[in-house]
Formats: C-alpha cells, structure tokens, sequence
C-alpha cells in the first residue's frame, strides 16, 4: 500500500516526514489552502526529501504553464489535479514527463461513469470528499460508493483520514485501491504534522 502525506510546508516537519519513508509527499501551490506552500521553491525542501520519495505537486485550475513553470522550480515527480482539468490538459501534462493523479469530489450523486474520459489520461485516481472547497475538508465519505468504481486505473482513497481510521482500512477491500492519501488527521497544526502518529501509522497500514 503506497502512502502519501500531504500539505507539507515546514523544512525541519518534512525531513521528520521523511525518515517515515512514506512513498510520496504533497505540496499545495493552491493559495487559498491553509497548507499552501508558496511558489518559490524552498532548497532546504528540495535537499531533504530523497529520489525514492516522489514529490507531488496539488494544483487547483492552475494554467498549464504556471504548473509546469512550478514543477521544473520545485523538481516535482507528480501533479494532483483538484480542480476541472480537462483529459486534454492531464494528457499534456503527461507528455512533459509527469505522472497525473486526478483528483475527484465523491458524494452520493457522483458519476463514476464521467471517468471514462480520463483512462488515457490519468495515472491514478483520487477520490475525495465532497466540500465546497477543493480538497481539504477533513471529513470522510461513504467508502462503500467505490463499490460504483468499475474502471480499471488504481486510485488513491483520501478525506480525513486519520490514526483511528487503521481497522477501517485494513477491513476496506477495493481490487484497485493502491494507495492511502492522509493530511488533515496526523496534523498538530496546518501544515505541522505529528511524526509519531504518521509513524504509527505507516507501520501498521503496511
């Protein structure tokens, strides 16, 4: 199971991070995210977080030159898109060398059928909960909707996750669920996270 922790912010917080070995780190460029990192790249990130830890980039209806402008700055290995990209935007994003994850807003109406269109495009999925903002509720949705979820890409399950999430998990079966995307839950403050309970967390998740 691959592990992704994102809304990262602070130098020190992410090499603790890093020593959790998690298999990707996320970065926000959405302004109007608490967690948003800024645009200038921080060198002492860069430093820090080693080649075998991808580096995703959390974009929001970004202009594909400014995405890719902040890619090349930040070195980035993957692009979360969490607003209304088109398949023809994943797909040149692709092309400059970019694995896509695209994110999309799961509630009791969603349709899975409307994915259809990304197959081509998408490396991976990533659902989330539905809020009146991209991403970051904090709030869980009804996993067993995944049920709905017939295609074949691999998908991340994200939205509020936290510790006390662990036997829900491990009881949660889906043939192409590939990955556990947590932020909000292991945070002491936006941004901060707590080491010990991401630790915790890794371990017994794997």
């Amino acid at each position: 199971m691959k592990i992704k922790v994102c809304g990262m912010r602070e130098p020190v917080n992410i090499a603790e991070v890093v020593a959790t070995q998690p298999d990707f780190l996320g970065f926000i460029f959405y302004p109007k995210s608490k967690r948003f990192v800024g645009f200038q790249s921080l060198p002492e990130v860069l430093a820090v977080v080693p080649g075998s830890i991808k580096k995703v980039g959390v974009f929001v209806n970004q202009a594909p030159e400014k995405v890719l402008e902040i890619s090349a700055r930040w070195e980035l290995d993957a692009l979360q898109l969490h607003g209304e990209e088109s398949p023809e935007f994943c797909e040149k994003m692709q092309r400059k060398g970019m694995v896509v994850i695209k994110a999309f807003s799961v509630d009791e109406s969603f349709d899975f059928i409307a994915l259809k269109a990304y197959r081509e495009s998408c490396d991976y999925f990533l659902f989330d909960t539905k809020g009146q903002l991209p991403g970051g509720t904090g709030q869980k949705f009804n996993w067993h909707l995944l049920n709905k979820y017939q295609l074949d890409h691999p998908f991340f399950l994200s939205g509020g996750i936290g510790p006390d999430d662990l036997n829900a998990l491990k009881e949660f079966s889906h043939p192409l669920l590939c990955g556990i995307d947590i932020n909000s839950g292991f945070e002491i403050s936006p941004a901060l996270k707590d080491i010990e309970k991401i630790r915790q967390f890794i371990s017994k998740i794997r």
